[in-house]
């Protein structure tokens, strides 16, 4: 007859190792995910230094650039505004960087109203041709940021969702890039701050391919 001790005894080592080989699964997903996530960085990472390396001649860079951005929160369309904006700024400021030169907010704000900045994001091809002559703009960026922010009923937190649509042409309306991202995460009581958050994640990407397509676009008109 089997003791009941020796019984019990079995029945512990089996949970402990049944236990143990749970933890080693868990892990084991744990570790292929965070390998996948670096594997994709890395991906992106190079993608973005390869359409950085394109060149681009001098001449290319100094012609200027008008941005228009716009936003769409919670389906309330809100005009770009030519002030300080963080959205505006999170592209600007890339553009910058990299040697374009792109007209600052005050420049804009001088010379343009807000009822034509709300005409050229609806692509008013009149409005626009007519702003970049009053600055003397060779090029119009427009952008439309969508964020979408609700509460995640599986978890009961904040979800935030980010989509960035951009359109690069020249002054007669030719087109010369188009580009888009997204971006989502789960937030706590900072929507926006998450939203700017998710943006500047992704615009390191936006701003590697309008690069990459002005320089070459630019050089091919």
């Amino acid at each position: 007859m089997i003791s009941p001790r020796l019984i019990v005894l079995v029945a512990c080592i089996y949970a402990g190792t049944a236990a143990a080989a749970d933890g080693f699964r868990f892990s084991t997903e744990e570790q292929k995910e965070k390998n996948a996530q670096a594997d994709a960085e890395a991906e992106r990472q190079a993608r973005v230094q390869s359409l950085l390396s394109v060149p681009c001649r001098e001449k290319i860079k100094n012609q200027r650039i008008m941005i228009v951005i716009g936003e769409d929160r919670n389906g309330i369309f809100v005009p770009g505004d030519v002030g300080y904006n963080p959205h505006y700024e999170a592209i600007n400021q890339r553009l910058r960087a990299l040697g374009l030169q792109t007209y600052t907010p005050a420049e804009i704000r001088r010379q343009i109203a807000q009822a034509e900045m709300e005409a050229l994001l609806r692509n008013d091809r009149k409005a626009a041709l007519a702003a970049s002559q009053r600055l003397a703009a060779r090029y119009i960026l427009r952008g439309l940021i969508t964020t979408r922010a609700g509460r995640n009923a599986i978890v009961n937190v904040n979800q935030v969702v980010v989509n960035m649509n951009f359109t690069l042409s020249a002054a007669d309306g030719a087109l010369i890039s188009q580009t888009s991202a997204s971006n989502e995460s789960f937030a706590g009581r900072d929507v926006a701050g998450t939203a700017l958050r998710l943006i500047d994640e992704r615009a390191e990407d936006v701003v590697a391919q309008l690069y990459s397509d002005y320089c070459q676009g630019a050089a091919a008109r």
